[in-house]
């Protein structure tokens, strides 16, 4: 999908068996850059409730880091690549997907279904398929919610968990509060491109200071490369920043965002309206619902002028709308039964007390490939017909045969 089946938050293996007190054991193998953040959560809340959690990770993780002091138990495998190597080719790859392919090609490229079909029946001894190991997930746990997503039906087995990483905001850092507050009545601007983007362009970076440089607000922006010469004084680079917390502030007037879901969600759970600028893979998707939702415009990173960039941001600083919209959909995600982390947590524990969840999986996964398409319903309908078919034929040629018979035999009488 893009309906965020990329985005699927746990790729978890469970040893479903428990110790004495009901705690369970937790095997992880993790994805890198926002869906660690999620996962860690996630994980750490497991820990907290007594489970054994062991994270598999490579010696060329980005942001899983062994050697952090944590409940948490990791077992490094060994690669070829070290970490700079790995984040070279991720560089190299995200660059590709920035400027030279299509937006919408991301799962054509990456995910090569032949590759992993031959991977999975080799680890297996067996003839299997990627699409028939991800089929035995007990439990989906989905990054949105219905404040981000449209209504359609669900199968039992998945849950929308959109937001577990949000949190109250905290104290900013004191130079980066008395540059908040250095704004006054103008506010602030956040600027983020995530954290797998670290450089752009001389060009692109150029024409977004300009635009930047023209607005009132003070602008924070999180950037890892060249200053550009057009940078306004009313705007400071940094190499991080206290996302979550600069959202959550009092002054923050919009969000700059490249339609990653955890910014997205932060965004609507401080009710920041936002401009939108995706890059690849899931962010134009992001980007177009939360455009529907009326809280974001969008602009395109590869096209727009400083001029488009600073008539959105005005558009969504000025215009009340967004801000109403966005202050909507925030009490829409507050107001829940359950926290979206302890929904999560508590579907772990659910297939771990239960040692699976088939009762909550449709049929679907385990039909042959003739009974999914419905082939056999379709061959026994053709057989129907034909047999009716065959049958009225039959009447129609037995009919005519008598009644040519009757008047042959009136004609000799």
């Amino acid at each position: 999908m893009s309906m965020k089946w990329t985005s699927v938050l746990l790729l978890i293996q469970m040893s479903c068996y428990f110790r004495s007190g009901g705690c369970g054991k937790v095997l992880v193998w993790p994805a890198e850059y926002s869906h660690w953040l999620n996962m860690k959560a996630i994980l750490n809340e497991l820990v907290q409730r007594g489970h054994e959690v062991t994270v598999l990770t490579s010696s060329a993780s980005i942001l899983v880091d062994p050697s952090i002091s944590s409940s948490i138990k990791f077992e490094v495998y060994p690669t070829s690549l070290t970490k700079d190597d790995f984040e070279n080719v991720f560089g190299k790859l995200v660059d590709t997907w920035m400027y030279d392919l299509p937006k919408y090609s991301f799962c054509f490229q990456i995910l090569d279904t032949k590759k992993w079909d031959q991977f999975y029946s080799e680890i297996l001894g067996r003839p299997t398929t990627f699409s028939e190991t991800m089929g035995k997930a007990e439990m989906w746990l989905i990054r949105t919610y219905w404040d981000f997503e449209f209504p359609r039906p669900f199968l039992p087995n998945v849950d929308f968990v959109g937001g577990l990483h949000c949190k109250p905001a905290k104290d900013l850092p004191k130079e980066m509060e008395d540059f908040v507050q250095s704004s006054g009545e103008n506010g602030v601007v956040v600027f983020s491109l995530g954290s797998m983007v670290s450089d752009l362009t001389e060009e692109r970076v150029n024409v977004i200071a300009s635009a930047l440089a023209q607005i009132p607000q003070k602008v924070l922006w999180k950037f890892n490369g060249k200053k550009p010469h057009t940078l306004g004084p009313n705007t400071r680079l940094y190499k991080w920043i206290p996302q979550n917390d600069l959202l959550g502030h009092p002054k923050t007037k919009a969000f700059i965002t490249h339609g990653g879901t955890n910014g997205i969600y932060e965004a609507i759970y401080h009710g920041i309206p936002m401009v939108g600028i995706p890059l690849f893979v899931d962010q134009p998707d992001n980007i177009a619902r939360i455009v529907t939702k009326g809280v974001a415009l969008r602009v395109d990173f590869n096209t727009m002028s400083s001029t488009d960039l600073l008539n959105a941001l005005k558009t969504v600083i000025n215009d009340p709308i967004y801000k109403e919209n966005a202050v909507k959909l925030s009490r829409i995600h507050h107001d829940q039964l359950v926290k979206p982390l302890d929904r999560a947590v508590f579907w772990i524990e659910f297939v771990m007390r239960h040692k699976g969840a088939k009762h909550l999986r449709a049929a679907v996964h385990d039909l042959t490939w003739f009974q999914y398409h419905s082939l056999d319903v379709i061959g026994f309908l053709l057989a129907c017909v034909a047999t009716v078919i065959f049958t009225i034929t039959k009447c129609c040629l037995f009919c005519f045969q008598k009644f040519a018979k009757t008047r042959k035999k009136g004609k000799r009488e």
